[in-house]
């Protein structure tokens, strides 16, 4: 019978209608449960060059100083800060998380991308990753645009809600504005 159907696309598809009708509802969550997404923008005065030297490669000690309430410190625990170094960030007080363990995955400087993996912390609980990518592009006035995409990938029937999604760009946004302002503040940094 199914031998009918000349066209593959329409075998497997029907084959994954049976599969998907025969397999226990759990096991329908583990196989459905699709990657969260979201993207952002955040622009700036500042150029390319000058912001992502300020937030990714002067982040770790920049942030925690204009931030402290947000970001108490970041440690390199492994690594020069290319792709493979592990670092500890600890929030300030009154964080939902006291702190994560994170991955930089790739580290571009003359493209200023950067993307890095959350690995360990409660910041986890609920998912099987996080990961969040960025790339600073010029904008048509010589400053720049701040392009954030964060994905989470979530255990079992885990979400996240809108207000979540709406906290977590608030947060990245203020980190973003609050660099730019100590740059502005201070040019020749």
């Amino acid at each position: 019978m199914l031998s009918h159907f000349p066209h593959t696309k329409l075998f497997s598809t029907y084959k994954l209608i049976l599969l998907l009708h025969f397999l226990p509802s759990k096991f329908l969550q583990i196989i459905i449960m699709a990657p969260i997404t979201y993207d952002m923008e955040v622009t700036s005065s500042i150029p390319p060059a000058k912001m992502f030297k300020a937030f990714v490669l002067d982040g770790d000690t920049l942030i925690p100083k204009v931030l402290p309430q947000a970001i108490k410190s970041v440690e390199t625990l492994q690594g020069d800060g290319g792709a493979g170094t592990i670092k500890l960030t600890t929030f300030g007080e009154g964080s939902k998380h006291k702190c994560v363990k994170h991955k930089v995955d790739a580290i571009d400087k003359e493209n200023f991308t950067y993307s890095y993996s959350i690995i360990e912390g409660e910041a986890l609980d609920g998912f099987e990753s996080i990961s969040y990518h960025i790339k600073i592009v010029p904008s048509p006035d010589g400053g720049s645009i701040c392009k954030n995409r964060s994905i989470y990938c979530p255990k079992g029937d885990n979400k996240v809600t809108e207000e979540e999604i709406k906290s977590g760009k608030e947060k990245a946004s203020s980190i973003f504005k609050a660099v730019e302002a100590y740059i502005l503040a201070n040019p020749d940094c």
